[in-house]
């Protein structure tokens, strides 16, 4: 199989879909890789690292989207890139379609295949191909909200973890999985005064258990007027997979909060679980509504795009192979697992969330393999 590696164009979105490493690996499986030029150099990998494991160097991005049978990335395509995808062609990257009905209609126009990392699923109910990057986005969570605190950033001045002198912070995290998880390793680590909401009994024993010196509640017991007063940094990490966040904090709350508090969203690749976020960039990350500073990026891993882009390989890797060994039959006839992923065939939305919540023609790729 012909497999192609364009450059990402996302704003400041500096990861790369295969590592030298990884395409050494497919082609030791008898595949043809072929990157875009300087596709990697955002993660320390040179068309020269590429080209020394016999990878095939193209100029632009059309001769990989002519070429390829197979097109590897890291984040959604942009309008442009829609517009090069083929019938036959199979796009295999994180889609968060959820939170773009455009993209999902570029993608049914055409006509390709498109299996989203985000939902597929392992037998341990888990994510398997989302979790490297959500443990990254929620250990970034608490850095990019610590930022945003300090007064030349807009922000109230307060340092996360105080000092010998002063309090530190008032931290809220919002969801236990994995994202929030990891952004309470950090935000407990840092000595913030750190409270997390989750409502699944079990989940909440265990974060009491990771985080004995922290306020663990069920959301479901908790008024959320009555307790937004009292946090600096409010991380939201709600998510449903493959369909979008619940909005968690209304506009109605900010009024309610300190000033100059800080709110980040990470759950906003599925539409944010605040009801005032707006997707953000790296390069313009923040905005203030009544005096809430709101960090919403949609890619947060692409700042740290050399560990993002090794943990997302380490992940993805093995079910690049099936497909590219197998073919898409045999990857989605194989297993369930993988057949959760896929969410456009040659013209037909497979992905039911997603039909629902855009009120699409739905169909069920059972039927279709």
């Amino acid at each position: 199989m012909i497999i192609g590696v364009p450059k990402e164009i996302k704003n400041n979105e500096f990861r790369v879909g295969l590592t030298p490493q990884s395409i050494e690996t497919l082609i030791d499986n008898g595949h043809e890789v072929i990157v875009e030029s300087n596709a990697g150099i955002g993660s320390g990998f040179s068309d020269e690292d590429y080209i020394n494991i016999g990878a095939k160097i193209f100029k632009t991005p059309n001769d990989i989207y002519e070429k390829s049978e197979l097109i590897i990335k890291v984040k959604e395509p942009q309008l442009s890139e829609t517009q090069l995808l083929k019938p036959n062609q199979i796009l295999f990257t994180y889609l968060h379609l959820a939170s773009s009905k455009n993209l999902t209609e570029q993608l049914l126009e055409s006509k390709c295949t498109s299996i989203a990392y985000e939902t597929i699923t392992s037998d341990s109910q888990g994510l398997p191909l989302l979790t490297p990057m959500s443990e990254i986005a929620g250990r970034l969570s608490i850095q990019a909200g610590a930022r945003c605190l300090e007064k030349h950033s807009g922000g109230s001045g307060i340092l996360l973890g105080g000092s010998s002198y002063s309090p530190p912070a008032n931290t809220l995290v919002i969801g236990g999985g994995v994202v929030g998880y990891n952004a309470a390793l950090i935000a407990d680590g840092m000595k913030s005064h750190l409270t997390i909401l989750e409502k699944n009994n079990e989940r909440i024993d265990f974060l009491k258990n990771e985080f004995p010196k922290a306020q663990i509640l069920n959301i479901d017991d908790i008024n959320m007027e009555d307790i937004v007063s009292e946090y600096d940094l409010i991380v939201g990490a709600v998510l449903i997979p493959g369909a979008q966040a619940p909005q968690i904090i209304q506009k109605k709350h900010l009024q309610l909060m300190k000033h100059s508090c800080v709110m980040v969203d990470v759950a906003i690749d599925q539409g944010g679980c605040f009801e005032t976020s707006k997707a953000t960039t790296h390069e313009d990350p923040t905005y203030v509504i009544d005096n809430v500073i709101h960090y919403c990026v949609a890619n947060m891993p692409g700042a740290v795009p050399r560990t993002s882009t090794i943990s997302l390989n380490t992940a993805t890797l093995p079910y690049i192979q099936k497909l590219a060994n197998s073919g898409i039959e045999a990857f989605c006839k194989n297993s369930a697992h993988h057949l959760n992923g896929l969410s456009t065939y040659k013209g037909m939305l497979t992905y039911k969330p997603v039909a629902d919540l855009f009120k699409l023609t739905y169909s069920s790729p059972i039927d279709i393999f």
